[in-house]
């Protein structure tokens, strides 16, 4: 309704307008009777005052306005549709995610909890470096009601290194269990520089060493290779379920089975606001 007052007041001016015109025209013709009308003159005079009227309003102005206004809104209810069909999508496939099993996960937080952040990630993914400590920070933020599992995705331009450092952190949990696990991660996300190159191949074996491993028997697993299935057994679940890139997290409510994708290195309040969703929402 805001919108009709201008427009019928344009359309009125244009009326007078046009009614001036046409009565011109006429008194025009009566005083020369020998003469015709001239239509084309009169339809040039109409357009001339039309176009005259449209330049002094702003009407022109708004109604492009309007119109970019009205694409902009159209195109981003659209991506909000796309957006949402991919988000349920990436659910309905991330719903066949492995469920955890204290037996072969590394986990973080309580085996127990209610919710658990599982992560695909690669040790040589910046974005992975910056979500690790977020990660953590969510477990200890909701008191044993969330836990972390971290899962291998080693992306082949960070290879050999990101696979070759995940084989080296099941070493550590060979050797050291659980808590060897995660003191190896902490320690290798802490000082790599990521995307490949970011901590030398050699200095593997002497940070497992420095940790308080044996380092005797963490040298011997480390060569031997014998984790580097376990971690594309990790990479191939991966690709299954949809993980395309790191950290790609899925959160899974192990009461109801239903799950989140939260892809990528979101910070602490979004990802405290998915878990909350999915505790809060009964379906």
């Amino acid at each position: 309704m805001m919108t009709e007052r201008p427009h019928r007041r344009l359309a009125l001016a244009l009326s007078g307008s046009l009614l001036l015109l046409f009565s011109h025209a006429m008194a025009d013709s009566h005083e020369d009777k020998g003469a015709g009308i001239d239509e084309d003159a009169l339809v040039r005079r109409v357009a001339e005052e039309v176009l005259k009227k449209l330049e002094d309003s702003d009407f022109l102005q708004r109604q492009i306005d309007l119109g970019i206004q009205r694409y902009v809104a159209k195109q981003r209810e659209a991506q909000a549709r796309a957006e949402g069909q991919r988000g349920r999508a990436a659910n309905r496939r991330a719903e066949s995610v492995r469920r955890v099993a204290p037996d072969r996960d590394h986990i973080y937080g309580s085996a127990d909890a209610r919710i658990s952040l599982i992560e695909y990630s690669d040790f040589e993914c910046p974005y992975c470096k910056r979500f690790h400590p977020t990660a953590k920070q969510a477990v200890d933020a909701y008191g044993g009601k969330v836990n972390w599992v971290y899962r291998h995705f080693p992306l082949g331009f960070h290879n050999p290194l990101a696979q070759k450092e995940a084989e080296a952190s099941e070493c550590a949990a060979e050797i050291g269990g659980n808590d060897g696990f995660w003191r190896y991660a902490d320690a290798l996300y802490a000082r790599t520089r990521s995307n490949g190159k970011g901590f030398p191949l050699d200095g593997l074996v002497p940070l497992a060493a420095e940790l308080g491993l044996d380092q005797a028997r963490f040298s011997d697993c480390f060569e031997s290779e014998r984790h580097a299935e376990r971690v594309q057994e990790d990479f191939r679940e991966g690709q299954a379920i949809g993980i395309s890139g790191t950290p790609g997290n899925i959160l899974l409510d192990n009461e109801t089975g239903r799950v989140r994708v939260v892809s990528g290195a979101v910070p602490l309040a979004r990802l405290r606001a998915e878990i909350d969703k999915l505790i809060s929402d009964p379906e």
